[in-house]
């Protein structure tokens, strides 16, 4: 617009000039917040007005090196007011763009900050990150990071760690975790790292679209951070209420919820998952354990000693700090105020949970024999420790088991239980390798008898020990040999008792302890070395529903619940105690078939009894008592009866399977008297003649809807 001529009026030309001069002082104050911009804000660049004798003639684009921009900063050309409201330095995020990405907004700035610093440090990070994952030096990340400032924006910085490991190989993965657990607290603060997981659980409907596999990955990642105590694990049911149901952010925190933290021995799991802890075998934690501790006594820097405890990122396991300083403090009574000094201050930083120190201290107890083989008066020692724990507040006395022998019970003598053990384990290892279980029994009829209950319970905790460590050969070798053994129940109850309350230590060499004990525990129930009252027995053993004992029998129950159990427990490690596979049910029911025939032709009562042994499946012997009670009906051969009889006599049928034999028997009885007009009479006879010897139980009674009902 041009100004020169008259035929603009005096007002006219003060309302223009008013407006030039208040977009000049807005570009003027915009320009002032933008870190990014090269102008003086002393000499203020005006907007360009299109005019040939302008009043702002003067104020054109500088063409000095200083200001790189282009002519007219960009903007439009001729009839254009350019940009006369826009600097080039400052932007706002709008919700409704389609690139509108919420965990670029951050708080408002002081003076002096802009969002120029955001995306700054968001260059910055990413390269660290990158240079991390080439590196794998944590010291060196940690540096940087701090050199980089500006830890309100740190949130972002573990928001973006997370989302290129999860992009990336297992070793990444782990890394970025153990990278994570080094900062917490440190370097980034725990505000920061709940807000970085927070945005990470909100844009998982983002991540999905990139990496497929986004609720799995961010789920784990979760569940580390949780396990290495960097994130609460209240953040799932916080976060979970702030989500929609229908976002992906809802399937990661389940995901993390039931399918991780939910397991058991979960934090041993998690830690493995992706190659972490791989070099931390319990003998490499055990001597690290007592490497701190003796720098500890020599040193008494308590802080130092919480720290070298926390840095081994094993909290499931600090039952063998407990342990391991304890032992110390019983071998050094010089070092023993110290070292308890030590227990004391871990428990009240929250370092070593209560369980922890219950456990460690149940553990002593467990050993304490074996301790007094080195330690004279070992037993009154640990007494003495407890009681000052105890009285320290530090410990819960009444929550272990008692130190006392029962009086009237003999105790086993030490050094025989450390003969036994070395003994079983070698008759064990033999057995593997030859399966003659003729060997392992007059190995255990050469022993002492005067302690052969404490001695049965050891054999069958070693046999199933060193059998966990080996392949289904040998697992099924050892199920089979506990089935011909004929230990009482309550020897096997010790045994299996001993095995759960070990658990947490087999479980650093074996992660799946849970599995492998469930199964062999369902295992001797199916054999009937147990009977279903005696995992109840067990049970009463195991303290608090979390237990190893109390995931164990959940499992077992499970197993032995199933549809057709008993023939998918025998065969889950092949069957028979050799490497052949099982033996499918028509096979047995065969064998079943020729062995009575040829029993019932003239054979020899003692070996028709070690052909059914031979068998190995005691949990079937209830088709042995159909098959045989049916011939005698159809052929009026009592013969087999007495078969029956002796294998009832000798224990090798149980009332159970006589009484599932007679009422599958019950069961056929419509079908069986075509053939027999008088079976049903003939049944009422026998079941008559089986209450009397014992076979079934006086008040029993057969129906359609059951095999067999007690009265009772």
């Amino acid at each position: 617009m041009d100004f020169s001529n008259g035929s603009v009026s005096n007002d006219r030309r003060k309302v223009h000039k008013s407006a030039f001069d208040s977009a000049d002082r807005l570009s003027v104050s915009l320009l002032k917040t933008s870190p990014k911009s090269p102008m003086s804000p002393k000499s203020p660049r005006s907007p360009k007005v299109q005019g040939k004798h302008s009043p702002f003639k003067h104020d054109r684009s500088s063409h000095s090196p200083k200001d790189g921009r282009p002519k007219k900063s960009g903007y439009g050309g001729k009839g254009t007011w350019g940009g006369l409201l826009d600097t080039d330095g400052s932007y706002f995020l709008d919700p409704n763009d389609p690139n509108y990405d919420s965990s670029e907004e951050c708080e408002p700035l002081d003076a002096g900050k802009s969002t120029g610093d955001f995306e700054e440090y968001k260059k910055k990070a990413i390269i660290i990150v990158e240079e991390y994952f080439v590196t794998d030096d944590v010291a060196s990340t940690s540096n940087e990071l701090r050199e980089l400032g500006n830890p309100r924006y740190s949130f972002y910085f573990v928001k973006k760690l997370v989302s290129m490991a999860m992009d990336r190989h297992d070793k990444e993965k782990e890394m970025a975790a153990a990278l994570l657990s080094s900062l917490y607290a440190d370097v980034v603060d725990p505000p920061q790292v709940y807000k970085g997981f927070s945005k990470l659980v909100k844009s998982a409907d983002d991540l999905i679209v990139d990496i497929p596999d986004t609720v799995d990955v961010l789920a784990l990642f979760i569940a580390r951070a949780v396990v290495d105590d960097i994130l609460p694990p209240a953040f799932l049911t916080k976060e979970m209420a702030s989500l929609p149901k229908d976002s992906k952010g809802i399937e990661v925190l389940k995901r993390c919820e039931k399918g991780y933290l939910a397991a058991p021995l979960h934090a041993d799991l998690i830690e493995r998952r992706w190659g972490g802890s791989m070099n931390k075998t319990a003998e490499n934690v055990k001597a690290r354990i007592i490497n701190l501790l003796m720098e500890y006594v020599v040193s008494g820097d308590t802080k130092e000693a919480c720290r070298c405890i926390n840095d081994l990122k094993v909290s499931f396991f600090h039952h063998e700090i407990v342990k391991r300083t304890l032992i110390m403090a019983m071998e050094r009574p010089q070092a023993e105020g110290r070292l308890l000094d030590l227990l004391k201050e871990a428990v009240e930083e929250g370092l070593i949970n209560s369980s922890q120190i219950s456990k460690g201290f149940g553990r002593m107890i467990d050993t304490v024999d074996d301790l007094s083989l080195d330690i004279p008066n070992a037993r009154e020692i640990l007494q003495s420790l407890i009681s000052k724990a105890a009285s320290e507040g530090w410990l819960c006395a009444s929550s272990l088991k008692s130190l006392k022998v029962e009086p009237g019970k003999q105790a086993l003598d030490v050094g025989s239980a450390k003969i036994f053990k070395m003994k079983a384990q070698s008759t064990i290892q033999e057995y593997f390798l030859s399966g003659d279980i003729s060997e392992v029994s007059s190995f255990l009829e050469s022993e002492d008898k005067t302690c052969s209950a404490e001695l049965n319970a050891l054999f069958v905790k070693k046999l199933i020990t060193l059998a966990m460590d080996r392949k289904s050969r040998e697992k099924e070798m050892a199920s089979v040999l506990l089935s011909s053994l004929y230990f009482p129940a309550e020897d096997v109850v010790n045994g299996f008792t001993m095995l759960i309350e070990s658990a947490d230590d087999t479980a650093l060499d074996n992660p799946v302890v849970v599995e492998d004990l469930a199964m062999f525990l369902a295992r001797a129930e199916v054999d009937e070395v147990l009977a279903p009252q005696h995992l109840e027995e067990i049970g009463t053993q195991c303290v608090g529903p979390e237990s190893i004992g109390n995931k164990v029998l959940q499992m077992a129950r499970s197993l032995l619940k199933a549809r057709l159990s008993g023939e998918r427990i025998l065969r889950c490690w092949g069957g028979g105690g050799s490497s052949r596979p099982g033996w499918a049910v028509e096979d047995v029911k065969d064998k079943i078939g020729k062995l009575l025939e040829e029993f019932e032709s003239g054979g020899d009562i003692r070996e028709a009894c070690c052909c059914i042994k031979e068998l190995g499946m005691p949990f079937f012997h209830h088709e042995i008592v159909k098959k045989a009670l049916v011939t005698i009906m159809e052929k009026k051969n009592e013969k087999l009866w007495s078969l029956l009889e002796e294998c009832f006599g000798s224990g090798l049928i149980t009332m159970n399977q006589m009484t599932k034999g007679f009422g599958r028997v019950f069961e056929s009885l419509d079908d069986l008297a075509l053939d027999v007009p008088d079976a049903k009479k003939q049944f009422t006879n026998y079941v008559e003649r089986a209450k009397i010897a014992g076979w079934l139980e006086s008040s029993s009674y057969f129906s359609k809807s059951e095999h067999a009902t007690s009265t009772h």
